[in-house]
């Protein structure tokens, strides 16, 4: 036993601390996909494996910001199309006279299960932005908000 320190058992559970990785995924989803920020299981799971692969970068002697690089690329693997930043970005593109741009979020939230069965017919991957399908979502969405601004408001 240490003189200097007081006798006090260590708890025999560590409490559950959420790492450099997950507040990081944890953040981008409340920003982002509001839909995935409860799912611990699969923030604890993706934070883990990124955490993991820039551990072993490092061990095998690659720079940090390469290995950082790996770490984000991992942690954030399918998850940079985002269907929320999407509506934010037609409200301000196709609707900015109707939905004031610092309402655009909230309206956007409200919007995500009404256009949910928009988003279904898309392969939403990645690099989706940069398809001439995301053109069409754009479309599709510009005339289902439509509808739903005219039968709702604001």
């Amino acid at each position: 036993m240490n003189p200097n320190k007081p006798n006090i058992p260590a708890p025999a559970v560590e409490p559950d601390e959420l790492s450099y990785y997950r507040l990081t995924l944890l953040s981008y989803f409340r920003e982002s996909h509001p839909e995935l920020a409860t799912d611990e299981a699969f923030i604890r799971a993706r934070a883990d494996l990124a955490a993991e692969t820039f551990s072993e970068a490092v061990k095998s002697g690659m720079d940090y910001d390469e290995a950082v690089r790996q770490a984000d690329e991992v942690l954030f693997q399918d998850l940079h199309f985002s269907r929320l930043d999407t509506l934010i970005t037609v409200l301000w593109n196709e609707f900015a006279d109707e939905v004031p741009a610092g309402r655009a979020r909230e309206v956007a939230l409200q919007l995500l299960p009404e256009c949910g069965r928009v988003f279904s017919g898309y392969d939403l991957t990645d690099d989706f932005a940069a398809t001439p399908g995301f053109d069409r979502l754009c479309e599709e969405l510009t005339g289902t908000i439509s509808i739903w601004l005219e039968e709702n408001g604001i």
